[in-house]
């Protein structure tokens, strides 16, 4: 019985120190750390997208005005010299206010662009990290099962042994394990004992033979 106990305890240790799982741990760590980044990238996409189309109704606001404004000037409707000249200094205040729209736009253009590309990187690294953890886990699902086999098995061939033992033994033996590291009975080999290490004097050797 404490053959099959060490070999259970041994099975346990060995599933739960599988390198699949310290792979796993370190790939769902990288993981969320380019979720972050993909979440950055996102709310910054799309908050340099709504300021794109913010820009582009303001320059086209202000290019339709100085359109307005050219379409009266042309059509010769406007005689007085005064409203001429006010017309013609709005639309040089105009085309100054598109020239420094256009060019916050393309500034809002061009961040966009590095926004999009993070964003996209992000993508395809999670994907990538995807693809990894799913092998891993495939691997992981095999090698437990193979361990948890061997466990069963063991479980069914300890379950045999118990009925061939006492219960008052059977008792102690369940006590002193649960006090001893999992250890609950040891072998006697050559006058020593393979659990604590210790060497049996004569007197007690024949004790234990009768």
């Amino acid at each position: 019985m404490q053959g099959i106990d060490s070999s259970l305890s041994q099975l346990a240790h060995r599933r739960k120190n599988l390198p699949q799982v310290a792979a796993l741990e370190e790939l769902r760590r990288e993981r969320e750390s380019v979720h972050a980044r993909s979440v950055q990238a996102q709310t910054k996409v799309a908050d340099l997208t709504a300021d794109q189309t913010k820009a582009d109704g303001e320059v086209a606001a202000v290019r339709a005005r100085r359109d307005r404004d050219q379409t009266r000037l042309d059509s010769g409707q406007v005689t007085s010299p005064k409203d001429l000249q006010s017309i013609q200094n709005e639309i040089v205040a105009l085309d100054r206010r598109i020239g420094s729209l256009e060019d916050a736009e393309l500034e809002v253009m061009e961040e966009l662009e590095g926004a999009q590309s993070e964003l996209a990187l992000a993508t395809d690294a999670l994907a990538s990290l995807d693809a990894r953890i799913a092998e891993e886990m495939g691997g992981l699902e095999e090698a437990t099962r193979d361990i948890d086999a061997k466990a069963e098995a063991l479980r069914a061939e300890r379950g045999a042994a118990v009925q061939r033992v006492a219960d008052p033994l059977l008792a102690l033996y369940e006590k002193v394990r649960n006090t001893h590291g999992g250890v609950g009975a040891a072998a006697l080999r050559h006058k020593r004992c393979e659990g604590c290490r210790l060497e049996i004097n004569g007197a007690d050797l024949r004790e234990i033979a009768t």
